[in-house]
């Protein structure tokens, strides 16, 4: 059985670079896609536009449009218009499906605020915990991935059953991956040790030599995070969020909710387990 992507396709679909980043990946992955569209998602299919868009006509428009779409990929491709709310439908998906992971886009700001597409992110994230990827709209080159950057808080985590997504990525793209952990103001520094045996522990890696390790010291995380991430030329940003980062209100004060904002190179959330 092959892997798939599913990819959460928005009202502007035929301009989705997501979509284009998704094909990418699924062609050296051996992948399939499915467009994943919910119909009355504010992110997905915006309020202003329901003039054109929430009616029979625009409907079937945009279902043709889909389909299209589906039709252009290197790969095959799936469509799956939902009429529920878009955690459900992505839950539907998970449990029918088991890809490998979500994908979303960033929207333009033009069209929808960050806040939003964060907001959407963790909520995703709350109700359906999967390994989601958020794909900017502009600004990176969109060829696959090759230098992995995993940022760890220093912390033990657990990711399975979802620790196959880096070694998949990784194989079949031939990348790097290398860690960093931001010793933010006032804060401990773990021992190279114990950052990187919370990654071996999770077997997401056959091997993983000391030098890939990278600790830096900043006021904030984030910042940190992005200034490390464009110093070293990396691609994929991969970040380990744990249920703290996406239940609690201040979501745009989170280093997780400011990743998916701010980045300018596409973001891999792996959602940890819950400490017991």
């Amino acid at each position: 059985m092959t892997s798939s992507l599913v990819v959460l396709t928005d009202f502007h679909a035929v301009t989705n670079r997501a979509l284009s980043y998704a094909a990418g990946l699924a062609v050296p992955l051996r992948a399939h896609l499915l467009l994943l569209h919910a119909r009355h998602d504010d992110l997905l299919a915006p309020e202003q536009y329901s003039d054109s868009y929430h009616t029979w006509r625009g409907e079937q428009k945009t279902a043709y449009a889909l389909q299209d779409l589906a039709s252009e990929q290197p790969v095959p491709t799936e469509v799956d218009i939902s009429d529920e709310a878009l955690p459900a439908a992505v839950r539907e998906a998970v449990q029918h499906r088991h890809p490998l992971l979500l994908v979303l886009g960033r929207p333009d700001p033009t069209i929808a605020a960050e806040e939003l597409m964060v907001r959407t992110a963790l909520n995703l994230l709350r109700h359906a915990p999967y390994p989601l990827l958020l794909v900017p709209t502009v600004g990176w080159a969109g060829d696959p991935p090759r230098r992995l950057l995993l940022a760890v808080d220093g912390q033990p985590f657990r990711l399975r059953p979802h620790q196959d997504v880096l070694r998949q990525l990784l194989a079949a793209t031939r990348g790097t991956l290398d860690v960093l952990h931001v010793v933010a103001d006032g804060e401990d520094t773990p021992g190279s040790a114990a950052l990187l045996g919370a990654v071996r522990e999770n077997d997401l890696v056959d091997a993983l030599a000391e030098s890939s390790l990278h600790v830096v010291y900043q006021s904030s995380v984030a910042a940190g995070v992005l200034e490390e991430a464009a110093r070293q030329g990396a691609d994929l940003l991969v970040v380990v969020a744990r249920p703290h980062s996406w239940l609690g209100g201040l979501f745009h004060d989170s280093t997780t909710g400011r990743l998916l904002r701010e980045s300018p190179i596409p973001v891999l959330v792996l959602p940890a387990k819950a400490e017991a």
